[in-house]
């Protein structure tokens, strides 16, 4: 027998309580506990310590009713004159318009190293033969000009990313914000 049959067995009637005293549709429970078994046996492999099962599949099940609740949440439409504005600004665009002039203020060494491969797209065996270095060479150019470049962004903006990368950023200091509008 499979180890998730045993600790399903083990906690399968506690979990229904759980889940009941929760979810007021008697016809969702079934579902919500199939799902919990689901997750818990796709991420079996998560759990450490088998004495933490109990509060493991708890959690699971919390997850997977909170799901269940935001997927029943009724969605209404704005009135037109309360719709937010499209946002004009795109700050991933505006960021990458201050690439260009950080680079610029590099190091020549590292500046030309990080352009080709960065900017103009060249692997870095490509910019080692183009600028007759060893590939270590050029991969250690390319990586300190990447650091050098990471600083100087770091030191002139504040950058907010999320999931999907930048959301936001502000710069630091009215210098830079000339770089950077």
């Amino acid at each position: 027998m499979h180890p998730i049959s045993d600790i399903w067995d083990e906690h399968k009637a506690r979990l229904r309580a759980y889940v009941v005293r929760r979810v007021p549709e008697p016809d969702v429970v079934d579902d919500i506990l199939q799902e919990v078994f689901i997750k818990a046996y796709e991420n079996l492999h998560s759990l450490r310590v088998r004495g933490s099962v109990a509060p493991w599949l708890y959690r699971i099940a919390s997850n997977v009713i909170a799901d269940h609740y935001r997927s029943q949440k009724p969605w209404t439409e704005l009135p037109e004159e309360l719709t937010a504005p499209e946002w004009e600004r795109d700050p991933v665009e505006e960021l990458a318009s201050c690439l260009q002039p950080l680079i610029d203020d590099l190091p020549e060494t590292y500046r030309l190293a990080l352009t080709l491969s960065e900017i103009e797209g060249l692997s870095q065996k490509e910019v080692a033969t183009h600028l007759g270095l060893s590939y270590s060479g050029a991969k250690s150019r390319i990586q300190r000009g990447r650091d050098q470049l990471r600083q100087r962004l770091h030191d002139c903006c504040v950058i907010e990313t999320g999931q999907n990368g930048v959301v936001d950023y502000e710069p630091r200091q009215k210098e830079c914000n000339g770089r950077c509008s």
